[in-house]
């Protein structure tokens, strides 16, 4: 595909724009400048934020320079939740939030070549801007009753929580940071969510107001949500993070091998960099073999790679392999074995009882005369290996790394034992 709008539309990338036709005839004439915006309201950023990365990194391959702004002032304000105040952080957390997020930003755009990246904090243009000069200069120019109308006012307005005057203001800030661009690098668009479309169109208001003969655009992605109706970004256990120390790399591969079939097709097309004609033949070998999760597993392999390095992707497929009977167990490194095996049901324990013990303690069996049929059935492994005397206690050496053992009964059914140290 020639046209990246086209390519954004072919995959779903391509909510709303302000005007579609002449956003085709800027990026036509071209080189355009873009920036997305990301407020470090956490210390790392979630697969939600995905979306907005790798769509940064799309159009930057397309030939668009990308302005990739952390909110160091934003930031310390938050955009307004659907029903509660947030928790404001203070200037020195902010700050150090700002720094990882960056970090996080960096390793998907190239800082080189013609549309080389360029990493902004807002924080740059807000911090010597007086209360003053900020009511006089930005807000005067801001309807109170259009502010009201916007999505995320309005329902916060419904709510019982209300709206403090500070998250009010935010899409005053957010409009700001559009203008300074602007007026800075020469920025003609702003990417961001369709969740976000009331604080975007604010941004180029602000524009048009101060900038009369601007050309400047919008455009949306749309919110993700899985086909269980929950946000994209959230999980049963919460969100799943980019930063390894959150949310191991083992889990985050495991997200998205789990991915529901119903969702696969969809998540694949926005997130991948594969092709049309790869991604049409994935949805087909899904349709016709899902049990197969084979696109699931392309996607999980993509992303893991993209995010947290081949190295360490490699090291959860061979972990992922290996729990299930499809590779050495003994060679995966402590720390591996460890994130893994934190997924899957475990129990620590002082000593090591016979294995019927075990296998109800973990809650692979519901009782000693169950975990007994399962042993005498041949259904009961331990790292891997099958057991056939459900009274004996697996030795200490059979630990691994001197610490965990490995319970599978049949073949899917996994869970650990952690014995501490004595």
């Amino acid at each position: 595909m020639t046209d990246i709008v086209d390519e954004l539309k072919w995959r779903g990338l391509f909510a709303q724009s302000t005007d579609e036709d002449a956003l085709r005839k800027a990026l036509a004439d071209g080189p355009v400048t873009f920036y997305c915006g990301y407020d470090p309201t956490a210390a790392s950023l979630h697969v939600g934020h995905l979306v907005q990365v790798l769509t940064m990194r799309r159009l930057q391959r397309a030939g668009l320079r990308p302005l990739a702004l952390v909110g160091g002032a934003t930031g310390q304000i938050g955009d307004p939740r659907p029903t509660a105040e947030r928790t404001l952080n203070d200037p020195e957390t902010v700050a150090q939030w700002v720094t990882r997020l960056r970090s996080q930003i960096e390793p998907f755009l190239s800082f080189e070549g013609e549309n080389a990246a360029v990493m902004v904090n807002n924080l740059d243009w807000t911090a010597g801007m007086s209360a003053i000069e900020f009511l006089r200069d930005i807000g005067k120019h801001f309807r109170v009753n259009k502010m009201l109308t916007k999505d995320s006012v309005a329902r916060r307005l419904e709510s019982d929580e209300g709206i403090s005057y500070t998250e009010f203001s935010y899409q005053l800030l957010q409009s700001m940071d559009f203008l300074e661009l602007y007026r800075r690098y020469g920025c003609t668009l702003q990417q961001g969510g369709s969740d976000q479309w009331g604080n975007l169109t604010a941004g180029i208001d602000l524009i048009h107001r101060l900038e009369p003969d601007a050309e400047v655009h919008l455009l949306a992605t749309p919110l993700m949500t899985k086909a269980d109706g929950t946000k994209f970004s959230k999980s049963e256990n919460g969100a799943i993070w980019l930063d390894a120390e959150l949310t191991t790399p083992y889990a985050f591969y495991q997200f998205w091998l789990n991915a529901d079939d119903r969702d696969i097709s969809r998540y694949m097309r926005i997130l991948s960099f594969r092709t049309p004609a790869e991604l049409e033949e994935l949805e087909k070998v899904t349709e016709e073999r899902p049990q197969a999760r084979t696109a699931q597993r392309a996607l999980a392999e993509e992303l893991t790679t993209l995010v947290h390095g081949a190295d360490q992707c490699a090291a959860v497929v061979a972990a992922s392999k290996a729990l299930f009977g499809q590779g050495e167990l003994g060679e995966l490194d402590e720390a591996t074995l460890s994130a893994a095996l934190s997924e899957v049901p475990h129990a620590r324990v002082t000593e090591l009882g016979p294995l019927v013990d075990l296998l109800v303690e973990v809650g692979l069996a519901p009782s000693k005369s169950g975990a007994r049929r399962t042993v005498k059935e041949g259904g009961a492994y331990v790292n891997n290996v099958k057991v056939l005397d459900g009274e004996a206690a697996p030795a200490r050496e059979e630990l691994l790394h001197g610490r965990w053992l490995v319970l599978r009964r049949g073949k899917k059914n996994l869970a650990a034992i952690e014995v501490a140290a004595g």
